[in-house]
Order: structure tokens, then C-alpha cells, then sequence
């Protein structure tokens, strides 16, 4: 996500709005992935999609070794977006089996943060070693890992739930509540804010310290993004199953506010830093605990795909339009600016979610 823009711009000679949807691309077939999977996911059976899709992952990361022109850099990106997406969708139910319901807050943190830390460490190397070698290399690395991640996949054990004849079929019909958990729909597009806010952060920061003259602390900007959440996801989980949602969403919107704000005004090494671990406690936070409160929404389990899907389609659509959004945005305005606009996202979700949660409160309520 952090290197292609600047493969893009440097092998292909894109311009940095190409660029970008070079990045974000890999999140719509992700998002087409979680649309689709997320429907089918309990009829294909979780086993399959998690095997199928790593075989398919594995075979489209080998495809980066041929991307002569940006057509196929895109199709590539769509693809390899699309077997990951199959991955994750399969995945994120796989593990609710895992969970008490008691305990979704911090079983989900927990299951979060593996995913947290991939999404720090990952760009932490694929920045280092952009700067130390060379793409091909790159590529080759990343096979390496999805190889191993392709035989976990067969190794790990996995149950299908049995679905009766009823619900196949109403899985089967191409209704809007087949793709889509209505229930959800809100979280999921305060996640498509949120991640259209952080979109700007994978894609184009490995740009901006280039501008400030930051380029080799950089790297340790998602280093401190990780430990920050590998700190506080376990403590946020157990918040939310204690004191309530609302005690860790509130607080994502801002740090995530204030942690853009930062970057934007960022002239030394301390602040880029300080900036990221305010990032990793808004973005971080946001991620796992949006999933949490959409599981909290849903009593029948195989109705469990549908809502995760949901939720993610929100969180990959932001993260996918935003670096092409942004980048366009950067035509006009200068990297600094960009930021402070991506800023303002967060708040929205935060005067957003607060309608939201008084009109929930006034409907529980009881009339007298």
C-alpha cells in the first residue's frame, strides 16, 4: 500500500493521482470481494473460501513480477485486493466461533490486532527495504510470506456451520439484505470516513517526508503506530465490554483528528513519530471496535459474514477512493493542506455518531 504509489510514479511514470489509485485499487477488489464473499461465504463454506482464496493471493503476488504498464498494474492490484479480501472475509468469521458474545469488545481487540500490526510492520518494511533495495526484491519477499500463509490455511482447522435448506435459499436470492446487513449500514460508513481520513497516511506519506526531509526516521513512523496499539488494543477491548461502546469510539475520532493535525504541522523526527502513535490510537482503536459494534448488532450467525462484510466494505471503499480522492485533492493543495482536510473527517464521525447514539437513547427509553 506505502510503495506502490512511488513504484508507480517512478517505473511507470504515472502522475500521482494515477498513482494513487494504483494503491487504492487493491481495496476495491477487496471491497468487491467482501460483497460478494460476504453473501456466499457460509454457502461456499468457510473452509473453501479461506484455502481457495490463499491459493488465489499467492498466484496474483507472483503476478507483480509483470506490470509493463499501468493497465496491468491495475488489474493486478484489483485481483490480488480480491484475494485478500476473500481471505479476510473468511477469517473475521472464523473467529466470532472463537468468541463469547460476553466478550466481543476484547476478543475482537485481541483477533485485531494481528491484522493492526501486519497493517503497521508491512509498511515499515516495505518502506525499508524500498529504501535499502529494489521492487523485484519486494515481490519475492512477499511471496515468500503469502506461501506460508497459503499452507497455514490448509493446515488450520476449520468447522463450516450447517445451514438448513431455508436459509440457503434466502442466501441465495439477489435481494439487498443478501449483500447487505441493514443493521450495520451506519458503522460501516463512519468506517468509510475513517478510512478515507487514513487512506492519506498509506498513501502518500512515503511521498510527503520525502518533501519535509524526514525520509530516513520515516520508517519508524507505523513502528510506532504498532506499539501503540499492541499497548492499548487489549485495555480498549476490555473498555468496551465494560463501560460501553461509546468510551473508545469518542475517543478514536479524536486522536485520529489530532494525530493528522500533527502531520500536517510536522517539521521534526519527534513529530512525525508523536503523529503516528495518535494515528494508531484513532485509526487502530476505530478498526476492531467498529467490527465489535457491528457483531454486537447481530443474533443469528449466519447472518455474522453479511454484517463483517458490511462493516468492511465501509472501512476498504474509504481506503480504496481516498488515495485517488486525495491525490486529485493534491493538485490544488499542497501535502500539508491535504491532511488538515482528512483531519476534519474524524469530527464528522464523532457529531455522527453522537446524533446517532441520543437518538438510540431516546428511543430506549421508556415513555411516561
Amino acid at each position: 500500500m506505502v510503495i506502490i504509489a512511488v513504484i508507480a510514479q517512478k517505473q511507470l511514470h504515472t502522475t500521482l493521482g494515477q498513482a494513487g489509485l494504483a494503491s487504492g485499487i487493491y481495496i476495491i477488489g477487496t471491497l468487491l470481494a467482501r460483497l460478494f464473499i460476504g453473501k456466499k461465504l457460509e454457502v461456499i463454506g468457510r473452509k473453501a473460501v479461506l484455502r481457495f482464496g490463499a491459493l488465489f493471493y499467492l498466484i496474483t503476488t507472483i503476478a507483480y513480477l509483470y506490470i509493463p504498464v499501468i493497465p496491468m498494474l491495475y488489474l493486478v492490484r484489483l485481483l490480488n485486493g480480491f484475494a485478500y479480501g476473500s481471505i479476510s472475509t473468511a477469517t473475521n468469521a472464523i473467529v466470532t466461533a472463537y468468541i463469547p458474545k460476553s466478550r466481543y469488545g476484547e476478543g475482537i481487540n485481541y483477533y485485531g490486532l494481528s491484522t493492526s500490526l501486519a497493517a503497521a510492520i508491512g509498511p515499515f518494511i516495505g518502506m525499508l527495504l524500498l529504501n535499502y533495495t529494489n521492487f523485484k526484491f519486494i515481490v519475492f519477499f512477499s511471496i515468500a510470506l503469502v506461501l506460508l500463509t497459503t499452507i497455514a490455511c490448509f493446515v488450520f482447522p476449520v468447522k463450516n456451520i450447517l445451514l438448513t435448506e431455508e436459509t440457503k435459499q434466502a442466501i441465495n436470492k439477489w435481494t439487498f439484505d443478501s449483500f447487505i446487513e441493514k443493521k450495520v449500514i451506519f458503522i460501516a460508513f463512519l468506517a468509510f470516513l475513517m478510512g478515507l481520513s487514513y487512506s492519506s497516511v498509506l498513501a502518500f506519506l512515503s511521498s510527503y517526508v520525502k518533501i519535509i526531509h524526514l525520509v530516513e526516521i520515516s520508517s519508524l513512523f507505523f513502528v510506532v503506530y504498532a506499539l501503540i496499539i499492541t499497548a492499548t488494543r487489549p485495555l480498549s477491548g476490555k473498555i468496551f465490554d465494560s463501560l460501553g461502546e461509546k468510551f473508545v469510539m469518542y475517543p478514536s475520532y479524536i486522536f485520529l483528528t489530532l494525530g493528522l493535525i500533527l502531520l500536517s504541522f510536522t517539521t521534526s523526527g519527534w513529530e512525525l513519530l508523536v503523529s503516528g502513535g495518535l494515528i494508531g490510537l484513532g485509526y487502530g482503536t476505530f478498526m476492531s471496535n467498529g467490527q465489535a459494534v457491528s457483531l454486537k448488532q447481530i443474533t443469528s450467525s449466519h447472518r455474522i459474514g453479511v454484517a463483517l462484510s458490511t462493516y468492511f466494505i465501509g472501512l476498504d471503499l474509504g481506503l480504496g477512493v481516498g488515495p485517488f480522492i486525495l491525490g486529485e485533492l493534491r493538485s490544488f493543495f499542497s501535502f500539508q493542506q491535504v491532511y488538515l482536510i482528512a483531519a476534519i473527517l474524524p469530527i464528522v464521525c464523532l457529531v455522527l455518531y453522537k446524533v446517532s447514539l441520543h437518538k438510540n437513547t431516546a428511543k430506549q427509553q421508556p415513555l411516561t
